[in-house]
């Protein structure tokens, strides 16, 4: 399955799924990437971390860590 990270600038994603366990997942549902929301991928920095989003209407800006937990289709 894909994730956050491998997408491309420009792409727009679903989530499929939030891996992870404890705190990381936690934060990362609250900051509202729950199963089924969609994901604009924005910019990906040119070392690649971070990865701008648009996520439920505001600008987010993750980790390249969490963005791998996070699975899209």
């Amino acid at each position: 399955m894909a994730t956050l990270k491998t997408a491309n600038p420009g792409d727009t994603v679903r989530v499929a799924k939030v891996s992870g366990a404890g705190a990381v997942k936690r934060r990362i549902m609250d900051m509202g990437i729950t199963k089924g929301v969609e994901i604009f991928v924005r910019k990906v920095a040119p070392l690649g971390d971070p990865i701008e989003v648009t996520v439920r209407g505001y600008e987010l800006s993750l980790r390249r860590g969490d963005a791998e937990i996070i699975e899209v289709e």
